[in-house]
């Protein structure tokens, strides 16, 4: 997508997971002017908040140009707070202590979001707005897919016994 005089870089993200844990899936609509791209994925066995941050962070390692401002959109209340109120920022600065709160997705999330003026944005899921219900039939059709991916960290973690 290239940069236009004008125009404002949206993104729209959402994640499911059926179980919690259990499958899961991201969807994605980015928005530039009059052109839209969708992008979605279906993991075997992960979480809704996991799903989430990953369409965030698919979202940005999709985009080719940086240093440009981007306004996100989720109905993920985890995703905003986390950013918005600074959790995240004390959770790199006491490295996660205190319990799981997804370490590798946030790290990669923040080793791709400082090539960005990110702006997020809370939207009411599942309701009156097209862009975050396309996202969520996204996330489901990933999530209830054929050939799901693997969640590896997640796996690791909660399967091995």
């Amino acid at each position: 997508m290239s940069e236009q005089q004008g125009h404002q870089l949206i993104i729209y993200t959402d994640g499911s997971a059926r179980g919690n844990p259990g499958p899961g899936g991201y969807g994605i609509v980015l928005l530039w002017g009059n052109k839209k791209k969708e992008l979605s994925a279906g993991y075997r066995f992960t979480t809704n908040n996991r799903m989430e941050l990953m369409g965030v962070i698919i979202a940005l390692e999709s985009l080719t140009k940086k240093n440009i401002a981007v306004t996100i959109y989720t109905d993920s209340q985890y995703i905003v707070n986390s950013v918005e109120k600074k959790w995240l920022d004390n959770w790199i600065r006491t490295d996660f202590k205190g319990g799981k709160k997804n370490k590798d997705l946030w790290l990669r999330y923040k080793a791709i979001a400082i090539h960005f003026k990110i702006r997020f944005i809370w939207v009411k899921g599942h309701a009156d707005n097209p862009w975050n219900n396309r996202c969520d039939e996204l996330a489901t059709a990933a999530a209830d897919g054929r050939d799901l991916l693997i969640d590896e960290a997640f796996e690791r973690e909660h399967l091995s016994a």
